[in-house]
């Protein structure tokens, strides 16, 4: 520590050898016992090791075993295969484009039907309507179900001879009722409608919250400068919500190239419900197991989960940061 900066410190707390203490509330100092030390890294250290053992030594091993061929079996079968798999999955195998489609649709549906439908049912729970936390509760009990769970329950509404949609068009039963998840044509968007039910109750969550963080002073001052209930929401409160809208940008992003559960549950991901998750389990998994064809998939997933989020957030605390 230079002379200048020791004489800036008061005499009460300098340490003996010329250090800085801390004080305490009461107004006495002491300096960071070693229990302290060992808290703080501990605290520190379990969360990070925890992650590099169970996210990114994964991830390094998928891009390593990515440019191999292995069976998945012995690790003396391990050879190494440059990027044959990258040019399999690209040119030779058929699920792999139709997946890339059914990813980005998944992403479109989410961000242009179920995350403004979770903000509308934000917008009018936030009006102190009678019965506000019932119709809350409703709408947030599908966020508490597992996306499996959900498969499950959206079979028994989409089944074909007694399903609820049929019995409703007045088809359960004859020729002419539609089987929702088994034919291809429609199926996809059949679960995209499954996911929205849970993704809209999610976002209504979010954006609740972030309604009530507004400062209302913003609302008065532009019913008085003499802007509508929609200029008003556009123009000062949903912009006012923009951590809010960051979070959703990214967790619609994320849940659009992770869905794997409802496919999975209604077909395993095939006829017609090709994701590139579905396929990464394909062939990661099961009897048929190519373990360098799936970390291929699975590196390939990642690439394309980190490109867009990590664009809009540079972008986004780029202009913050030049504000």
């Amino acid at each position: 520590m230079s002379s200048t900066t020791q004489e800036l410190i008061p005499p009460e707390a300098r340490e003996p050898g010329g250090g800085r203490i801390r004080r305490t509330r009461g107004g006495r100092v002491r300096r960071l016992a070693g229990r302290d030390k060992v808290v703080l890294a501990l605290m520190v250290g379990i969360p990070t090791l925890i992650e590099l053992i169970l996210v990114w030594l994964p991830t390094l091993m998928s891009v390593g075993l990515s440019f191999t061929s292995w069976n998945g079996l012995d690790l003396a079968d391990i050879r190494p295969a440059g990027t044959g798999n990258y040019q399999y999955i690209t040119q030779d195998y058929p699920p792999f484009w139709p997946a890339v489609q059914h990813n980005l649709l998944w992403l479109l549906f989410l961000a242009l039907i179920a995350t403004p439908l979770g903000l509308l049912l934000a917008v009018l729970l936030d009006q102190n309507i009678r019965g506000s936390k019932i119709y809350q509760s409703i709408f947030f009990a599908p966020v508490m179900l597992s996306l499996a769970l959900i498969g499950i329950i959206w079979q028994l509404f989409y089944q074909r001879d007694n399903g609820l949609l049929n019995f409703l068009l007045g088809t359960a039963g004859t020729p002419q009722a539609v089987d929702w998840f088994g034919d291809s044509s429609v199926n996809i968007w059949a679960a995209m409608i499954a996911a929205t039910w849970r993704h809209a109750g999610y976002v209504m969550l979010l954006y609740l919250a972030g309604l009530k963080g507004v400062d209302p002073s913003l609302k008065e001052a532009a019913a008085i400068d003499g802007a509508s209930a929609v200029q008003t929401f556009f123009r000062v409160v949903f912009p006012a919500m923009r951590p809010i809208n960051i979070v959703i940008v990214v967790i619609t992003i994320i849940e659009s190239l992770r869905a794997f559960d409802v496919v999975y549950v209604i077909n395993r991901g095939t006829n017609g419900l090709e994701m590139l998750s579905a396929l990464v389990i394909q062939n990661l998994v099961g009897e048929g197991q190519v373990i360098g064809v799936g970390s291929a998939l699975a590196v390939v997933l990642l690439v394309i989960s980190l490109v867009p989020i990590v664009f809009y957030l540079s972008r986004t605390f780029g202009k913050e940061n030049k504000a």
